[in-house]
């Protein structure tokens, strides 16, 4: 991979989204809010047009949490993004720490159970994970990318 595919670790400033996972991870570390994190992360990989880049977005493992489903949700975004976007899917997603050995429902409401067992994309489900069929819309990925 190219030297101008490596995404570093920098310092947040409030000005700057996530650049990575990684990133969008270790900001959610030491800042709190690791939702907007991963929103702000999405926004940037869905704007981003060159396969090679998205996949650089994805490539470098998240630090391990005290949450078992964050490191699982961390993975289970990873390879679902990989997959969807035909890119290689990076190997720390296998790692057996980012499975869930119980079910967990993000959404928390018992009424949805069933159709979030059904609708779960593989990437989750295989981790445990039952989320909606699209679980990481944000507008942007509806944005039409410049020079494509």
């Amino acid at each position: 991979m190219a030297s101008d595919m490596i995404i570093e670790d920098a310092p947040h400033t409030s000005a700057e989204r996530p650049q990575s996972l990684r990133q969008a991870a270790a900001f959610g570390l030491e800042f709190g809010g690791r939702d907007a994190f991963l929103r702000e992360f999405l926004d940037e990989f869905y704007v981003e047009g060159r396969a090679e880049r998205r996949a650089a977005m994805l490539m470098d493992e998240p630090p391990m949490t005290a949450d078992d489903r964050a490191d699982a949700y961390y993975a289970a975004v990873a390879e679902h993004l990989a997959l969807k976007y035909c890119l290689p899917v990076p190997p720390w997603t296998a790692n057996p720490r980012r499975f869930l050995d119980r079910p967990f429902f993000p959404a928390g409401l018992e009424s949805l159970k069933a159709t979030l067992l059904m609708e779960s994309p593989t990437a989750f489900r295989r981790r445990m994970i039952f989320v909606d069929a699209d679980p990481l819309y944000r507008p942007r990925r509806d944005t039409p990318i410049f020079g494509t």
